[in-house]
């Protein structure tokens, strides 16, 4: 299916070893290293519960395992079907319907599109660098790159799973606030001059509509049983790169569980301007995909009673990790319009978090 601007091969499924990449296949550590210990963790509750002679600190470890899987399976379930008809959704038709600009209505299609990408935030990282190649507008980018990491579908039903539809709901509007709000100010900053121009252009054909090309593609599309098996069998190869983070999240959540007592975790990471400020150091050098945070996250809400940490540590985490800053570098070729992404961001995450800690 071809699309408004010219065809670029589609990021490839993350390759055995990386997380996002291409490269060499090899065994994908992570992923069977994170799969082995959240089927033994579950497994072992079921053989340790109820016996006085296991280890206090593998049995919390266990427990939690059960607990948290318990909780995530139908979301994990319902985001690989989701992704299973993402799939089929050529990228370059998503990137061109954001049009050549910024502005409100580009920034709203700019964020749009974040949301409805369920891909890793390393994932989004090389489609963000060519949105920007593309065209896009720098505050375009941001709006896309905050809007994305964590805030998609199938990592949404997780999220309603570990925290309940309210504070998901809640999560997910603010996200696209703070989205939303830093695109409009790197736009005007940009225009001031504080900040580069893309020196990138993209033209649109001319008359392109969207929904009308849409609807024609949609209609152009037949829902055979190839076609839905396909779609099954890729959904199912990229949900590889996200399932790898969840279960490594769903391990280090059970470990989290397991060496630090709720009594400290709750004083450490509580709903206290020290426990958000821990919160927010603890994000900014944990180098966790953003679908490995959501059962951190979860805890941060169940167990710490600190909705307004669970939010920092979920936004503040896309907009602090080295690995977003150096490819922004590299892509933009300005440390300025790079660190304008963090500089801009990360305060109004804080207040955001702050504000939702003393509501809950």
């Amino acid at each position: 299916m071809s699309s408004c601007c010219q065809p670029e091969p589609e990021p490839q499924p993350a390759q055995e070893g990386g997380c996002c990449g291409g490269g060499k296949r090899r065994p994908d550590y992570l992923f069977w290293g994170s799969a082995i210990a959240v089927s033994a963790g579950y497994l072992g509750h079921l053989f340790l519960a109820g016996r006085p002679s296991a280890s206090p600190l593998l049995a919390t470890f266990c427990h939690g395992t059960f607990q948290l899987m318990n909780m995530m399976w139908w979301g994990i379930a319902a985001g690989v079907v989701a992704t299973s008809l993402l799939a089929k959704v050529p990228r370059e038709f998503v990137v061109g319907a954001l049009g050549a600009g910024g502005g409100p209505r580009g920034l709203l299609r700019a964020a749009g599109a974040g949301v409805l990408l369920d891909l890793c935030n390393h994932g989004i990282l090389m489609v963000g660098a060519k949105l920007y190649e593309r065209g896009a507008s720098l505050g375009q980018v941001f709006a896309f790159l905050i809007a994305s990491p964590w805030n998609s579908f199938s990592l949404t039903l997780i999220l309603i799973a570990l925290v309940g539809l309210p504070w998901t709901l809640a999560f997910v509007g603010l996200s696209l606030v703070v989205a939303l709000a830093t695109g409009y100010l790197v736009e005007w900053l940009t225009r001031c001059g504080r900040l580069p121009e893309n020196p990138n252009r993209v033209d649109l054909p001319e008359g392109f509509r969207f929904f009308a090309e849409a609807r024609r593609r949609l209609a152009a599309t037949r829902f055979t049983p190839a076609f839905l098996w396909g779609a099954l069998r890729d959904g199912l190869s990229e949900s590889r790169m996200v399932l790898r983070w969840i279960l490594f999240g769903a391990v280090l959540a059970a470990l989290v569980r397991a060496l630090v007592p709720d009594e400290a975790f709750a004083s450490w990471f509580g709903p206290t301007a020290a426990g958000l400020w821990l919160t927010l150091l603890a994000t900014s050098v944990m180098e966790v995909c953003s679908e490995g945070s959501s059962p951190l996250a979860g805890d941060l809400v169940n167990r710490a009673g600190a909705p307004g940490n669970a939010f920092t540590f979920l936004m503040a985490g896309a907009a602090t990790d080295y690995t977003e800053i150096m490819v922004l570098r590299q892509t933009t070729r300005s440390w300025r319009a790079t660190l304008a992404l963090p500089a801009i961001t990360v305060p109004q995450v804080v207040l955001l978090g702050w504000l939702l800690n003393s509501a809950g």
